[in-house]
């Protein structure tokens, strides 16, 4: 029987719903800042969402929605330009308390701590957009609740590719028995699955219908006490909210 030994989070949908009302806004005023005539939808950015990565996303919609345009100068210097920009004003967003963390979030995450359950991150997003949700929302010292943060492009390959779990595992020194992700999206989850871990979804708005076939367990929010949450798929052993009772049984 696995023990459980650490807990690890992707970010965005899954820490924080940062995807429509976070990223997505923080593009279009970067796109707009650069002279741009881009404006992409709440509808539109559920598909470039297939795309992972914020650099990969730009070059995707140029390539597909705006061929004939060419930047002046190198294409990968560009869209890294772009990005940072889109960055800053993610982060301003952040600062200014505009993206809160999802329901159950900061209570999991606390009581792991309290418990000695190790914490981890792996994400496509970059460190510094982690860092500042992680600020923001929880302490000053909230980077140093986690013992690894594998972020933005420490990997050559994003999501769906393990890379980035497989490089969390090292960096923790665990097999992936002893471990448990968190993910929101098809993409995190596929992830996950072929570096060995067993997999929670907390699926969000724009992820609520994609395969999660393969997940341990499919849910719609981590919950609270007085805000269960909704089982979607799988067992969740007669539990209201996600703990670390449930994630243990699951483990074993």
């Amino acid at each position: 029987m696995s023990q459980l030994k650490a807990l690890i989070f992707d970010v965005d949908g899954t820490l924080a719903n940062t995807e429509r009302d976070g990223h997505r806004v923080a593009f279009n005023r970067a796109f707009a800042e650069a002279g741009l005539a881009w404006e992409w939808s709440v509808e539109l950015y559920q598909e470039l969402l297939e795309v992972a990565g914020g650099k990969e996303r730009i070059r995707f919609y140029r390539s597909t929605y705006d061929a004939d345009w060419y930047p002046e100068e190198d294409l990968f210097i560009w869209s890294a330009q772009l990005h940072a920009a889109k960055s800053r004003h993610y982060q301003q967003m952040l600062v200014e308390g505009m993206i809160p963390l999802r329901l159950g979030v900061e209570r999991l995450l606390q009581s792991a701590r309290d418990a000695g359950v190790r914490l981890a991150i792996a994400t496509t997003s970059t460190p510094e957009n982690v860092s500042t949700l992680l600020k923001a929302n929880l302490t000053p010292d909230a980077l140093n609740w986690f013992e690894v943060i594998a972020a933005g492009d420490i990997v050559p390959a994003k999501k769906p590719a393990p890379d980035i779990y497989l490089y969390a595992l090292t960096a923790l020194a665990l097999e992936p028995e002893s471990c448990l992700a968190i993910e929101d999206s098809n993409q995190g989850l596929r992830a996950a699955t072929q570096a060995g871990l067993k997999t929670v979804i907390t699926c969000n708005e724009y992820t609520q219908q994609q395969d999660f076939s393969s997940a341990i367990l499919v849910l719609d929010s981590l919950g609270e006490r007085d805000r269960p949450f909704q089982v979607i798929r799988g067992n969740a052993h007669n539990a209201q909210y996600f703990d670390l009772d449930l994630a243990r049984k699951l483990i074993s």
